[in-house]
């Protein structure tokens, strides 16, 4: 947790994060099969297999941070000592570590009791920007698995029975004609034109679509000088909606007007779909049993310094001081969420469940400094190692409990009655959009291979 904390290293770049992972599973005995895996560079697999046949479980650890999140282990806005920006506001760190050391828990036990099957660990890298689990998925990964596993930090403790928002994100870009704009503007043609008359448009669309549906955007180019005619413009826009038929009929619509928007700015458009995101498929036998565990561990016992630490947080944040959060809430009833993960394409794969466990203090948001300065502390830990043990516990139950895999295997099937998986990423886009120019597959599997041999 403190390693990959310290290091903060952001979506496509987290190289020395996932060496950590890579060092750790390795030192526990399982095999590192797979290095920038599915074309992400800081992606890998790990597995380990006692026995002949049994059943295959897999973890997702995440380890990415957030960029402009970068925080002192302190409750107040406090840049790190070695002035990182960018810093662990999802926890991923937690979440990474967990997810890992549930794994390597398990193989233990499975070694001192004999128990048959295969444990595979996927690095889960870029989780907050393009998700490797989206490049994992398209080349059958998760095809052979009995069940997967996640969790994420929160400051509450449930199963994450829930459904997230199938979502695709794009870059709209329009290309113009340069020209002098107050000489001759009647000989340019203005891509910031086409891109503020797309943006209308997409602001006109909000009448008629659906209540579940979300159109997000932001303008990334819009020219350099203001007496220059632009010749290029970019908008990157999300489509989000409860499941992947109405933002593929949104997504088209968006076509659609920015083919328009082009004939009437005699501009041309290009809309490059590069990542495309299921809706999170729950399992109800999994989310029950997975309750009854929780219940079993409980959360986190926090002590006076910690529930002070917290409240500092929350006076900071202008919110209620109401500290950590002492209880379990009861089994949610599949509620749509607005937000959305790659681990839902996992689900439609293979039955996948997770859990959510404090350790950020109450009505505190993800994706803020609070979130960065628990996570490099006890508050954090303690809920992590919470995690762990549910996780654990949760995949021994599936390795020995024929009856609960049976149930399980049934309701995955129930759901999915009729569905075939297939990748909502353009079959061309062979990597992440975003894949920085100095970190291509081969240069980061060298350097995560060198990572893992320097010392400690």
């Amino acid at each position: 947790c403190d390693e990959v904390w310290q290091l903060a290293e952001v979506s496509l770049e987290e190289v020395e994060s996932a060496a950590v992972h890579i060092r750790e599973l390795e030192a526990a005995g399982f095999a590192i099969t797979s290095r920038g895996t599915a074309g992400v560079p800081t992606a890998f697999v790990a597995e380990w297999q006692q026995g002949d046949g049994g059943p295959k479980i897999g973890f997702l650890p995440e380890y990415d941070a957030l960029p402009g999140l970068g925080n002192a282990a302190v409750p107040r806005q406090e840049p790190p000592a070695g002035g990182q920006t960018s810093g662990h506001g999802c926890g991923h760190n937690l979440l990474g570590a967990a997810l890992t050391g549930a794994a390597i828990a398990v193989k233990r036990v499975m070694e001192a009791e004999a128990i048959a099957g295969t444990l595979r660990v996927y690095g889960s890298a870029a989780e907050e920007t393009e998700g490797a689990k989206l490049y994992m998925a398209r080349e059958g990964l998760f095809d052979d698995l009995d069940a997967c596993f996640h969790w994420h930090p929160a400051p509450i403790a449930a199963v994450i029975n829930v459904r997230m928002a199938a979502t695709n994100a794009m870059k709209i870009e329009f290309f113009g004609r340069s020209a002098h704009a107050g000489l001759e503007p009647w000989k340019g043609r203005s891509a910031l034109d086409a891109m503020e008359l797309a943006a209308h448009g997409l602001n006109l669309m909000r009448e008629h679509v659906e209540p579940t549906a979300r159109l997000h955007y932001v303008y990334e180019s819009a020219g350099q000088a203001p007496n220059v005619v632009p010749d290029y413009a970019r908008m990157w826009l999300m489509v989000r909606d409860i499941d992947r038929p109405r933002v593929v009929a949104t997504t088209d619509w968006v076509k659609q007007l920015a083919e328009g928007v082009a004939l009437a700015t005699q501009t041309q458009a290009k809309v490059n779909i590069y990542v495309g995101k299921y809706d999170l498929l729950p399992n109800t036998p999994l989310a029950e049993r997975m309750q009854a565990l929780l219940k079993h561990v409980g959360v986190p016992v926090w002590n006076d310094e910690e529930q002070t630490f917290a409240r500092a947080c929350q006076k900071q944040m202008g919110l209620p001081e109401k500290g950590l959060s002492t209880t379990i809430m009861p089994l949610l009833n599949e509620p749509s969420l607005g937000g959305s993960s790659d681990v839902a394409d996992v689900s439609w794969i293979t039955p996948t469940m997770g859990i959510a466990l404090p350790t950020l203090p109450l009505d505190v948001a993800l994706h803020t400094w609070p979130v960065t300065a628990c996570a490099g502390m006890s508050i954090g830990l303690k809920g992590a190692l919470a995690a762990t043990k549910v996780l654990a516990l949760a995949a021994l139950d599936v390795l020995t409990d024929d009856a609960l895999r049976a149930a399980v295997r049934a309701d995955f099937a129930e759901r999915t009655n009729g569905f075939t998986f297939v990748s909502a990423l353009p079959p061309e886009q062979k990597q992440p959009y975003g894949l920085p120019e100095w970190l291509n597959s081969d240069g980061s599997t060298e350097a995560i291979s060198a990572m893992e041999h320097l010392p400690d």
